[in-house]
């Protein structure tokens, strides 16, 4: 299976993994910044964007496409971060191959089970009628009324595109993204530490990364670091992209 995916710059490897309902597009600003240091590597995950659609979702899988991709481009060791559903993915990945990770950035998420939050995106978002919208502000109106955070809502519109008949289609496989919901929510998998250098990036306004956290994400990773981006809600990348970046940096230039 072939991820897409598109590469900027040169030098060490950066691979940047995007979140739930994300396409690479998401971080294709910084991961040009990036670039100036670093071949970067922005990759849709399965499901995701312009990559295959799979009856399967899980962290051990989506890691282990991780793998194939890196095989796939003679890549043997690199940075990685990864934002929400893309930390796990990245988390998952590095206590599997420690050997491949120099440097992880996890951005706004734990390696812990969390309750299910987008229940009413998933409801919005399948009973959109795309056969029956004739543009992209009528999909938008319908949508209104029951995703009202118009960030949130303009995010997600960023999934939809025409098909090859002229019909409005999600890039997302949205029924199977919704079928493995669960597994999204669960913890990643861990049979020993990662021992290398690893920073947390929370949003001072978010609630994924809690104080209470710290000592499971210690176990897991004990060379870890912790940064609280102010002001900054989960998309801490798009909301405060300067200080993210200089952050990143900073972390892995030294």
């Amino acid at each position: 299976m072939d991820l897409n995916f598109k590469s900027f710059g040169s030098g060490e490897p950066l691979i940047i993994l995007h979140g739930l309902f994300g396409t690479l597009d998401n971080w294709q600003t910084l991961a040009r910044r990036f670039a100036e240091h670093y071949t970067v590597y922005i990759v849709d995950q399965r499901n995701h964007g312009r990559s295959p659609h799979l009856d399967s979702m899980d962290y051990p899988t989506l890691a282990e496409d991780l793998r194939a991709f890196m095989e796939s481009q003679w890549i043997y060791h690199a940075h990685i971060i990864g934002h929400s559903m893309g930390g796990k993915t990245a988390m998952q990945f590095s206590v599997e191959h420690p050997d491949r990770v120099n440097k992880l950035i996890v951005v706004d998420i734990a390696p812990k089970a969390y309750p299910g939050l987008h229940e009413p995106i998933f409801d919005a978002l399948l009973s959109l009628d795309l056969l029956a919208v004739q543009s992209r502000q009528e999909a938008e109106a319908w949508l209104e009324p029951r995703i009202e955070d118009s960030s949130v809502r303009q995010f997600l519109m960023k999934n939809l595109t025409r098909g090859k008949e002229g019909t409005f289609e999600w890039k997302m496989n949205l029924p199977v993204i919704y079928k493995y919901y669960g597994h999204i929510l669960a913890p990643i998998s861990v049979r020993e530490a990662f021992e290398a250098p690893t920073l947390f990036i929370r949003g001072q306004r978010s609630r994924y990364i809690l104080d209470e956290d710290w000592t499971t994400i210690q176990d897991y990773f004990p060379n870890a670091s912790l940064f609280t981006i102010p002001g900054a809600g989960h998309w801490v990348h798009a909301e405060a992209p300067d200080l993210f970046f200089e952050t990143s940096m900073r972390f892995l230039s030294t």
